[in-house]
């Protein structure tokens, strides 16, 4: 069984300005401000409401293995950047748990 690919960036345009009632150019612009501004606001946590949260994530240093060798090796904390879906996402999506 083969899965259905995914919306290309011009379906979505294209879906939007049809729902909307817009034209593509202006949904375009749209969609890239809604991207640009969740890249700035990352920082600080950006909420796509219904959707999901976009955050920053602070990662501990810890140990790992070198897969060729087996080898011990510790991986350095650093800075990671998540999503996180929203409740009312996955019970749309899943269905709600009973």
């Amino acid at each position: 069984m083969a899965q259905a690919k995914p919306m290309t960036k011009a379906q979505i345009i294209e879906h939007l300005s049809k729902k909307t009632g817009t034209t593509k150019k202006l949904t375009s612009q749209f969609l890239e401000e809604l991207v640009s501004l969740s890249y700035k606001e990352a920082k600080k946590s950006f909420v796509f409401p219904g959707l999901g949260k976009l955050a920053i994530v602070a990662r501990k240093k810890r140990q790992g293995r070198n897969p060729a060798t087996g080898e011990a090796i510790t991986i350095p904390a650093k800075k990671v950047l998540k999503f996180r879906v929203a409740k009312a996402a996955k019970d749309a999506i899943l269905g709600a748990k009973k």
